[in-house]
């Protein structure tokens, strides 16, 4: 035996040990001011490939990268500098990461260079802008990207393909949008939980349960912290045929006191419930402009050809009976059931809704929501309302 177990580690020392491919490392990130000049400069681990171009409404400067781990010695973004209002950065799509930066004008790329390493190792690549004339920076030529000689892959990518169900599956599919994700953080907690990593928690905790019943199949738009455009999530619900889409969310109020979970479906011909809601919806409608994705001008058409009267239907009964089960398990709104114009809801075929899970601005709510007892209790209310559902659903196509 002793003599197997020998030959058995010689193996295994042996054995050609397969490629492990770090991924680059950004250590820091700095923005300096020379006269008109605005230079954003990253420390990176080594050279990499990149691709760097503007986008109007609002102005905004992408950068994109290969797949990086971002070793900051700050969470917070810099302060306003130069013509940099604001950045982000994140994961865009699978081995892409971007960098997004807020410009307080119209700008101009006018230099794009990758230093070679210095004393200390790093590679340094910076970018260089400078005011222009608002004309000047809607010149499409102008705007055409500036990239490296070795390319990077193309940062879009298709929806999520929902696999067909097996040959007399019949069971309902459900589709759960953990909302933001990648660059799009969402909303920060008091604590300083990011909305899109505390929303994943909860739809991968849903996904659970519901998988759990056997009644159910089950997709995720995302299931790691990547960025998926607003119409991507939708269309994977549509693609697949599915039967519900439940997109979740944390919300932040100036109001520290405010807190309770709310359900959202879409308005009807674009009017909200209230003041809140608009302004919400205004906010999560803009996750595709905060992740450099140029805007498209198919919204008038979206909205123009909207819902099937039997979709808006049934996305608020599902709405009411998520109302009666959650607030079994939390505090609610007192205008729990709620309507704006969210982008992720304008599906015209499949039953949608989006719940607000809480107030991350809200010390005492915020700290419940990132309980694993209060993400079951959640979770269990969603499947008994998805469950009374199709209870109802059922009972109308016996009648």
């Amino acid at each position: 035996m002793q003599r197997i177990l020998l030959a058995l580690v010689l193996l295994v020392l042996a054995a050609p040990a397969g490629p492990v491919v770090a991924k680059p490392l950004v250590s820091d990130t700095r923005i300096g001011v020379h006269e008109d000049t605005t230079r954003f400069v990253l420390d990176l681990s080594e050279p990499v490939a990149w691709r760097v171009f503007t986008l109007p409404d609002p102005y905004r400067l992408v950068i994109d990268l290969p797949e990086l781990v971002w070793n900051l010695p700050s969470e917070l973004p810099p302060a306003k500098k130069g013509l940099v209002g604001a950045l982000r950065y994140g994961l865009f799509s699978p081995g892409v990461s971007r960098v997004v930066l807020d410009l307080t004008g119209p700008a101009a790329v006018t230099q794009v260079q990758l230093l070679p390493p210095t004393d200390d190792g790093k590679h340094r690549l910076f970018v260089d802008l400078q005011p222009v004339a608002e004309a000047a920076f809607n010149d499409p030529q102008a705007r055409l990207p500036i990239q490296s000689a070795e390319a990077l892959p193309q940062a879009a990518k298709a929806p999520q393909v929902v696999p067909p169900p097996e040959i007399g599956d019949k069971r309902p599919l459900i589709v759960i949008d953990a909302g933001h994700g990648g660059i799009d953080p969402g909303a920060t907690g008091v604590s300083g939980v990011l909305e899109k990593d505390l929303v994943l928690k909860y739809a991968l905790e849903l996904q659970t349960q519901l998988e759990a019943t056997g009644s159910y199949r089950v997709e995720l738009t995302r299931e790691t912290d990547i960025f998926i455009p607003l119409r991507d999530r939708y269309a994977i619900a549509e693609d697949g045929g599915a039967d519900l889409f439940i997109s979740l969310h944390a919300n932040i109020h100036p109001k520290a006191s405010i807190r309770g979970a709310s359900v959202f479906t879409l308005s009807e011909k674009g009017a909200d419930s209230d003041a809140e809601a608009a302004a919400l919806a205004a906010k999560e409608n803009a996750a595709d402009a905060l992740a450099g994705v140029a805007d498209s001008d198919d919204v008038a058409v979206i909205l123009g050809d909207l819902m099937r009267r039997e979709t808006m239907n049934l996305s608020k009964n599902l709405a009411n009976r998520l109302v009666d089960e959650v607030g079994h398990e939390a505090r609610l709104l007192k205008n729990t059931h709620r309507f704006a114009n969210f982008a992720v809801l304008r599906s015209p075929t499949v039953p949608s809704v989006l719940i607000e899970i809480g107030y991350l601005s809200n010390t005492a709510e915020e700290e419940q929501l990132r309980s694993k007892k209060h993400r079951k209790a959640v979770a269990g209310a969603i499947v008994r309302a998805i469950d009374g559902y199709f209870s109802w659903q059922e009972a109308l196509n016996r009648s």
